[in-house]
């Protein structure tokens, strides 16, 4: 059986980007839920892996925090190039700070 992306290692930084964006903002999950029109549940799944995040959620969840997107994935980009077992993410990071797409 294939593992679904988000219990991938290189989705492991992303969780805590997500949770100190949250929490840096001083939003309990239920908080940023009403910001973002969603329950408390859903945003605890995206928070634990549970749920797969796509990139207009991220935006999405970056605004409601109070933090501008690029600058979050940016913070994403780092702790994930920081692991040594995410080549490819380091590859993209590379890129980024290139400003290459």
């Amino acid at each position: 059986m294939a593992t679904k992306s988000q219990h991938a290692p290189a989705y492991a930084p992303l969780l805590a980007v997500l949770r100190a964006l949250r929490e840096g903002a001083g939003l309990t999950q239920r908080d940023l839920g009403a910001r973002l029109g969603k329950p408390q549940s859903w945003v605890h799944n995206c928070e634990v892996a549970n749920r797969r995040m796509d990139v207009a959620e991220f935006c999405a969840w970056a605004a409601a925090c109070g933090a501008d997107a690029r600058d979050a994935l940016s913070r994403y980009l780092a702790a994930a190039s920081a692991d040594p077992s995410n080549a490819a993410t380091k590859k993209a990071a590379r890129r980024s700070r290139a400003g290459q797409s």
